[in-house]
């Protein structure tokens, strides 16, 4: 078959050819690449119709450097071998469709994808900071954010499932440890432990408030924990306990839907959006400046 550009089956399979990392975490770059779609895309922000993965901005030093997205940059890392292959595709739909590829390859389902996302030339349409999730915090800082991205409660406790995949780690994120036994393998299993094992609260290396098991094996943050205090959340904990086949149906729903926020497309299914281009130039991040959330806040209103 002769590669097209726009072949994205080509893609999808040399992005499976990356997954295999030895010596990174568990020997998988799956997990941090289902976090760096996480990632790109849930900056969105409903009511100023800014953020999201079209753009791919997290190129820029702006939003690479949110200490949310510390260690991304191994995901991105890892991609660029499959992007120099295949310089046609946008960064946007890379992320995303890495995301995509690597939940399914590790037992996950699988998740409506389209592609045509385009990248931002500039950083000048760059999100502020501080629209990703805080792990440290406890209900209503969870609604703030995800309400923001136009998710419900149920949507909120799917997507919290994501955490059956990876780790934490004490120097990026302030936390540290896996939430499962076994982090590169999806299932409903996160949602299991959440309610059958005793929660210890500890203070931990980086001198912040996590939850171990009795084993010190897995840990829980206090992000987790705020789902089994809040009866909205607490009720679809027990339902995806219960129902894996209904976890899977609402997960794969709920992250094709974070995937797309903000990717306005006409009839046809094309991205439209002005100010962009589907350029393949990579754009490093070293040296760049920060730019203050007003500032960018000032930019998106107009």
């Amino acid at each position: 078959m002769t590669m097209t550009e726009h072949d994205y089956e080509q893609v999808r399979e040399e992005i499976k050819k990356i997954l295999p990392q030895p010596g990174y975490d568990a020997g998988s770059a799956g997990p941090i690449l289902v976090r760096l779609a996480w990632h790109c895309s849930g900056t969105y922000d409903k009511q100023t119709n800014t953020g999201g993965s079209n753009g791919a901005t997290m190129r820029y030093a702006i939003e690479a450097n949110d200490p949310a997205n510390a260690g991304l940059e191994h995901a991105r890392e890892f991609l660029e071998p499959v992007k120099r292959k295949f310089p046609w595709i946008s960064y946007g739909d890379l992320w995303t469709l890495a995301g995509v590829v690597a939940l399914e390859e590790m037992g996950g389902p699988r998740v409506a994808w389209r592609g045509g996302r385009l990248d931002h030339t500039d950083d000048s349409n760059v999100p502020p900071n501080g629209r990703l999730p805080d792990a440290s915090q406890g209900c209503p800082h969870l609604r703030d954010v995800f309400y923001r991205m136009n998710f419900s409660d149920q949507e909120i406790v799917a997507l919290s499932g994501a955490h059956t995949l990876g780790q934490c780690h004490a120097d990026r994120s302030g936390f540290d440890g896996p939430w499962v036994r076994n982090p590169i393998r999806f299932s409903n299993t996160y949602f299991k432990l959440l309610l059958a094992e005793t929660w210890t609260p500890k203070i931990n290396v980086a001198g912040n408030l996590q939850f171990r098991d009795e084993d010190d094996e897995i840990m829980m943050l206090p992000t987790d924990m705020a789902l089994l205090d809040d009866p909205k959340f607490a009720k679809w904990v027990k339902i995806y306990a219960e129902d894996k086949e209904r976890f899977f149906e609402d997960f794969a729903g709920v992250f094709g839907k974070l995937i797309e926020l903000g990717v306005q497309r006409d009839e046809e299914g094309n991205v439209v959006k002005k100010g962009m281009d589907t350029g393949d130039k990579r754009v490093w991040v070293e040296g760049a400046e920060r730019e203050t959330e007003v500032r960018l806040l000032e930019k998106a209103k107009l």
